[in-house]
C-alpha cells in the first residue's frame, strides 16, 4: 500500500492579469524523495514554489502538508511546521557576520542560544565557510551567500526544503559541496523539492522529476524516464538532453 505523500499539491492554479502563470497543477512529495522540478523559463515553477512557501496564496486549489491543509498559511507559519525555502536571489543580512546569520536563523526558529552556537558551528563546517565565517555576509561572493543560505535553512532540519536554483551561477567547488550536503542530507530522510536547470546536477540528485511548459504539468516520473520524454525534449530540452 502506498504511504500517504509528506506534501499534496492539488489543483492549484495562479493568475496575473490575462497571464495563467500555473494552471491547475498537481503532484504528490513522498517522504525521503528529492524532487525535481524543472521546465523552461516562465512555465510556472518559481509561482509554485511561491504558493508552497506561503509568498503567494493560490486562486485555486489547496496544500497539504502531512494531510493537513496549509494553502493560506504564513511563511513564518510555514517554516515553524518544516517547510523552508531558499530562494534564487539570495536572502542573508549583510551586514552581520556569516555566523551570526546562522545564529539568526536557529534562535528564530526557537533554538537555544547554546544549541544555536553548536550547529552553527557543525554548518559552518560542513559547508567550509570556516575562513569567512566572522565576514559581514555581504562581503561573501555568491557562492558563498548561496552556501550562507543554505545552511540558515537547515538550523532546525526541515520537513521539506524547497530550493530555487541552488546551483545557478556557483563556483563548480561550492556546487560539490551543496550536492554533498543534499545527498548527506537525504541518505539521513530529508526531503527537497529542487528547482533546476542544471541538467547533469537535476540528474545526479533527483529520483524523480516534473517538467512544467506553460503553467501545467507535461510529464512526471524517475528523472530520467521524464527526461527521455519527447514532450519535454520538444517544450525544453531540444536536442542537447544528454
Amino acid at each position: 500500500m502506498k504511504t500517504a505523500p509528506l506534501l499534496r499539491i492539488d489543483a492549484i492554479s495562479k493568475r496575473f492579469g490575462g497571464n495563467q502563470a500555473v494552471d491547475h497543477v498537481s503532484f504528490d512529495v513522498q517522504k525521503g524523495i528529492i524532487l525535481g522540478l524543472i521546465g523552461p523559463n516562465g512555465s510556472g515553477k518559481t509561482t509554485v514554489l511561491n504558493m508552497l512557501s506561503g509568498e503567494l496564496f493560490p486562486d485555486e486549489g489547496v496544500t497539504y502538508l502531512e494531510g493537513r491543509p496549509i494553502t493560506r498559511l504564513s511563511p513564518s507559519q510555514l517554516a515553524h511546521l518544516g517547510v523552508i525555502r531558499m530562494f534564487q536571489m539570495t536572502r542573508v543580512f549583510s551586514r552581520l557576520s556569516a555566523f551570526d546569520n546562522l545564529l539568526i536563523a536557529g534562535r528564530a526558529m526557537g533554538l537555544t542560544a547554546a544549541v544555536a552556537l553548536a550547529r552553527a558551528q557543525s554548518l559552518i563546517e560542513e559547508l567550509t565557510l570556516e575562513h569567512v565565517q566572522y565576514l559581514d555576509a555581504g562581503h561573501l561572493s555568491g557562492g558563498q551567500k548561496k552556501l550562507l543560505e543554505f545552511g540558515m535553512c537547515f538550523m532546525c532540519p526541515p520537513k521539506i526544503a524547497l530550493l530555487d536554483e541552488p546551483f545557478a551561477a556557483v563556483h563548480p567547488v561550492m556546487r560539490k559541496t551543496m550536492s554533498r550536503f543534499i545527498q548527506s542530507r537525504n541518505q539521513s530522510g530529508q526531503t527537497f523539492l529542487l528547482v533546476s536547470h542544471d541538467m547533469p546536477i537535476v540528474k545526479s540528485l533527483c529520483h524523480e522529476s516534473i517538467c512544467m511548459n506553460t503553467g501545467k504539468v507535461i510529464s512526471q516520473g524517475p528523472t530520467r524516464a521524464v527526461l527521455e520524454d519527447p514532450n519535454v525534449i520538444e517544450a525544453y530540452l531540444g536536442g542537447d538532453h544528454e
